[in-house]
């Protein structure tokens, strides 16, 4: 047996208000004291109670908070350019709205999926922003039992019902790796990122499809963290077995990871792009200040973070155009990439 659903009605009579005092006071109206505002909310706390996304769109909600919730080290999260263009991006947009962003880090999905309902039950968001997508993931059943206003930034094959916005992983890197094998290349590594998110596993089986398709003589994969260290690691790793079974090209996942790669083969004593090329994902400044400078997947992070968040204002306002990916990233040849020596 289910229980039986929690209606504005089951509020009402437990605050011993009107329903229409509940939504006057849900929808930040005035005609109410404040202490029968607060014995609503209460009450809605108590009985796990949040208003209906449509009712509340209907009645013209105001949203002055969207949350982000990021499952990362507060010193990697500084230091990764991909999350602070994706912010900024959204920060653009919410800044049009007098909006602003609520940013907490997380250990896990289990306790941003808690927090989701906290924020939620607690009124302190208007809606959230969901990134880094696993199989199987938790915040889904969440956001849809709670009736949260939510865009999923995650192919939706991850993302359940909700609405999402998304890149085209697995056309990028089959691009990536084709480039990379017109030039010459038949022994292509790639430095991923952690193994249990969801576009990891999309990059992974869509780089062995198009190893393959193109008969290369040796393809490797190996899983991080996305940290320098782990991909300077990964890449010390690679580039240490014979000339025979070493990789003549190398593509990274993100930027951070390149650049700690050009850094290796230099400590090794391999030139780049004569010995080894390098590619990089998530094109940033960094790829542009190196020496030689860094070949990229490029695509706008900064406009993929206001696409996402004008989508979550269309969900709250339910005139937004639905999930629907953002540009795929596209090839950008520098001086890390070139046809191998031999």
């Amino acid at each position: 047996m289910t229980a039986p659903r929690v209606t504005i009605k089951d509020v009402a009579a437990r605050a011993g208000v009107s329903k229409g005092a509940v939504s006057l006071a849900f929808n930040h109206k005035p005609g109410l004291s404040e202490a029968t505002r607060e014995r609503i909310f209460r009450a809605a706390r108590e009985l796990g109670w949040a208003p209906n996304l449509t009712a509340r769109s209907l009645a013209g909600a105001r949203v002055d908070v969207v949350g982000l919730a990021i499952c990362r080290p507060a010193r990697m999260l500084g230091l990764e350019p991909f999350y602070m263009e994706f912010v900024s991006g959204v920060e653009s947009v919410l800044t049009e709205h007098s909006c602003s962003l609520l940013l907490r880090l997380v250990r896990d999905l289990q306790e941003e999926a808690g927090l989701l309902e906290s924020w939620w039950k607690g009124r302190q968001i208007g809606g959230s922003i969901l990134v880094d997508f696993q199989a199987d993931d938790p915040r889904v059943a969440v956001a849809e039992r709670l009736g949260l206003p939510v865009v999923a930034v995650g192919h939706p094959s991850l993302t359940g019902g909700l609405t999402s916005v998304w890149t085209d992983d697995a056309t990028a890197v089959t691009e990536a790796v084709r480039y990379l094998a017109a030039l010459g290349h038949r022994r292509i590594a790639r430095v991923g990122g952690a193994a249990a998110l969801g576009h990891t596993a999309i990059r992974t089986a869509a780089f062995d499809e198009a190893a393959r398709a193109l008969k290369l003589a040796g393809a490797w994969q190996v899983a991080t963290d996305f940290s320098g260290d782990a991909g300077a690691r990964a890449t010390r790793s690679l580039l240490s077995a014979s000339a025979p079974d070493r990789p003549t090209a190398l593509v990274y996942d993100n930027d951070i990871m390149a650049v700690a790669g050009l850094s290796v083969a230099a400590e090794m004593g391999l030139k780049v792009p004569d010995d080894v090329s390098l590619l990089a994902w998530d094109d940033s400044q960094l790829c542009r200040f190196t020496h030689p400078t860094l070949s990229a997947m490029s695509h706008d992070v900064h406009g993929f973070g206001a696409d996402v968040a004008r989508t979550l204002f269309g969900v709250i306002t339910g005139e937004g155009s639905g999930s629907h990916p953002v540009p795929t990233p596209v090839l950008t040849p520098r001086g890390s990439t070139a046809p191998p020596k031999v």
